[in-house]
């Protein structure tokens, strides 16, 4: 079985993913390092997306399809795999099925719900280490010396990626995609949606039990 876990810039899915993953016993995959290893390893299809990458160009579907593919068929994946990052969009979300449903793998669904105010302040309120890049959040992680790292003492930064203005655009664009692939799911009666604000721990145990009524279980 295939279980996608969605969720919006912020709502801590890849933290989440890989403690559904250690809980479950299935392979985590997360597209993003899935990239990574693929050029890494000099493979054909690394080699292909890395020709995107380097052109500044989006990775076609049937690239990341065929890297997802490739992994899918390692055998810690046969059975149980998390698939984070992917589907992005609901061309992706069709093209996912088009590939795997017709070999008897379901694919199935959770969405970690998380309200727009408080994805905006989990992403405008990191800041880190203009020294040794240590993360801190000023609410969440807050340094010991205010703006000061508590590594090293040297001035705290707002990346670029975190301004007000570059979260609330990024936050547009990705929630609208993202409720696109909601839909694409809720649709077919594959999706599960756990809350993702509380404690941690609470959260992880709404996701076993969402990935169990699935049938995705250890």
């Amino acid at each position: 079985m295939i279980l996608v876990l969605l969720g919006a810039p912020g709502a801590g899915k890849g933290t989440q993913a890989e403690a559904l993953a250690a809980a479950t016993g299935a392979a985590h995959v997360a597209t993003g390092d899935l990239f990574r290893a693929e050029i890494a390893a000099g493979s054909e299809l690394g080699r292909t997306a890395k020709s995107y990458i380097d052109a500044g160009t989006l990775v076609p579907d049937e690239v990341t399809i065929g890297m997802i593919g490739a992994r899918l068929a390692k055998p810690d994946a046969k059975h149980r795999v998390i698939l984070d990052g992917f589907p992005r969009t609901k061309a992706q979300a069709a093209a996912l099925d088009a590939a795997f449903a017709p070999t008897g793998r379901r694919i199935s669904a959770i969405l970690l719900n998380v309200d727009v105010a408080i994805l905006t302040a989990r992403l405008t309120g990191r800041r880190i280490c203009s020294g040794c890049g240590r993360p801190y959040h000023v609410e969440h992680r807050p340094p010991a010396v205010a703006d000061r790292c508590d590594a090293c003492g040297s001035a705290l930064i707002t990346r670029s990626d975190d301004a007000p203005a570059t979260v609330a655009a990024r936050l547009e664009h990705q929630l609208a995609a993202l409720a696109d692939v909601v839909q694409v799911y809720r649709a077919s009666g594959r999706l599960k949606v756990v809350e993702g604000v509380g404690e941690i721990a609470a959260i992880q145990s709404q996701l076993v039990a969402a990935a169990a009524a699935v049938g995705f279980a250890s």
